[in-house]
């Protein structure tokens, strides 16, 4: 009986692994149902695009620790990652454990995006034109990250064509605009793309521009002073930074340089009037643009106030024709005044000494300036001269004070005084005396005084209005 039980035992032994391995077999060669993955087949989606866990191969091979870790790898060398992506990462692979790298791929990965995300649409909000900025206030108002990334993607590009539009309008509209420009301007116009609109911002504009810009400093160099010229052909031999700085800064300081120079020419010019001097003068303590504006401004009207007090003072000593024809010339325009220093002046002189040899009068000095005598008979100034052997008494021959500035083309001699000897030049900037010889000095002086008021009094009542 004990035989059949061992043969039993040992049957069953022999048996097993002929019903046991050969259904292992099967099962391992049986094709899965489609949609179905197996224990170590491909990985499923996850947040952010990390790939799921992956169970490693029973006889050894890659663990999802090595996976992992080979992953955040490539994340830290792509160079689009952000900042936030490429801190995250680095922190996980720091910390080094299996846990921290899945962690990171399941769920750093995607917040870190987000934050990047945002932070380049902010970038594009501080920089971008009108259009740019309302879409990405949009897309951050959205407070979603699938807004930050349609805005990314697509919306800064049509926003930023709009405002491509619009500045390229504007610098049509520009009446500063230069021809080429405006040229260039309107071809990106009428192409109307994205792109043209786009490549006509960022590369035609700066061209174009650079080439007016080398053009406006030689126009600046051709009518500019020796500073300003020195500083121009400096930034055209230069690069195109130099020019620029030439525009807004350089020439601006070259300028102040050299109508510093020119007033102080002015103040040293002995031609220069007083009233010019003396603003001229003051003019030297002021900053660039005060100095700019005396030239500009105020450098005419004080020569013009010189210029009228010379031409008073050609009345008072001029024979009658002067005397009308400068009278006339201050009763009108600044440029009346202008016209009888330039021309005026020796007109009016020429009839003068016409009339004078006509009459036979001796005249004194006819090619200067001309000189009235006063008899010692004739107290009173008159208005008129008559021609004769003497000139009416009292009236002032008026010393010559100088030009009031360049540019008129007049001719200020020293004046002459009679004399009972003859014709005795006076000193510049002084009134001839006058009156019959044995007058003291200071005699001379008070009737010159007289007189000089007289002949104002006579221009004065010349330039009221009739019924005062």
């Amino acid at each position: 009986m004990k035989l059949p039980r061992v043969t039993a035992v040992v049957a069953a032994a022999v048996l097993a692994p002929a019903v046991l391995f050969p259904s292992s077999a099967v099962a391992a060669d049986t094709p899965q149902p489609a949609g179905v993955a197996g224990p170590d087949t491909a990985e499923a989606s996850q947040p952010g695009g990390a790939p799921a866990p992956r169970t490693a191969a029973p006889e050894g091979g890659v663990t999802q620790e090595e996976l992992d870790r080979a992953e955040i790898e490539r994340i830290l060398a792509d160079e689009d990652s952000g900042i936030s992506v490429r801190e995250e990462a680095q922190k996980a692979l720091d910390v080094g454990t299996a846990e921290a790298l899945r962690h990171y791929l399941a769920e750093g990965l995607e917040n870190a995006r987000y934050i990047d995300d945002r932070v380049k649409v902010f970038q594009a909000l501080a920089v971008g034109g009108p259009a740019v900025k309302r879409a990405a206030v949009a897309a951050v108002t959205a407070n979603t990250h699938e807004a930050l990334i349609a805005f990314l993607k697509e919306g800064q590009f049509t926003a930023r064509a709009e405002d491509d539009r619009n500045e390229i309008e504007r610098i049509l509209a520009d009446p500063q605009t230069s021809g080429r420009l405006r040229v260039a301007a309107q071809k990106a116009l009428d192409a109307g793309t994205t792109t043209a609109l786009r490549h006509f911002i960022e590369v035609e504009l700066a061209e174009v521009r650079a080439g007016d810009d080398r053009v406006e400093v030689t126009q600046i160099l051709a009518k500019g002073g020796p500073a300003v010229q020195k500083a121009a052909r400096e930034a055209i031999n230069g690069t195109y930074a130099d020019i620029v700085k030439f525009l807004k800064e350089g020439q601006f300081a070259a300028r102040a340089e050299d109508d510093h120079a020119e007033i102080e020419r002015i103040v040293a010019d002995p031609q220069t009037g007083p009233h010019t001097r003396s603003a001229a003068r003051k003019a030297l303590d002021r900053d660039a643009a005060g100095l700019r504006s005396f030239l500009e401004s105020e450098l005419a009207a004080v020569r013009m106030s010189d210029h009228r007090v010379r031409v008073s003072q050609i009345a008072e000593s001029g024979g009658p024709a002067v005397r009308q024809a400068a009278l006339a010339a201050l009763e009108g325009s600044d440029q009346a005044v202008l016209g009888f220093l330039e021309y005026g002046w020796d007109a009016a002189r020429a009839k003068d000494e016409a009339a004078a040899k006509a009459g036979g009068q001796p005249t004194a000095q006819p090619s200067a300036q001309p000189t009235e005598q006063a008899p010692a008979a004739s107290p009173a100034p008159q208005d008129t001269a008559t021609p004769g052997p003497t000139a009416p008494a009292g009236q002032v021959v008026q010393a010559a004070v100088g030009s009031t500035g360049s540019g008129t083309g007049t001719r200020y001699a020293p004046t002459t005084r009679a004399t009972t000897t003859g014709t005795v030049a006076a000193r510049p900037g002084q009134l001839a005396a006058t009156g019959a010889e044995g007058l003291g000095t200071e005699a001379g002086v008070a009737a010159a005084a007289v007189a000089a008021g007289a002949a104002l009094v006579v221009v004065s009542r010349r330039r009221r209005p009739t019924g005062n």
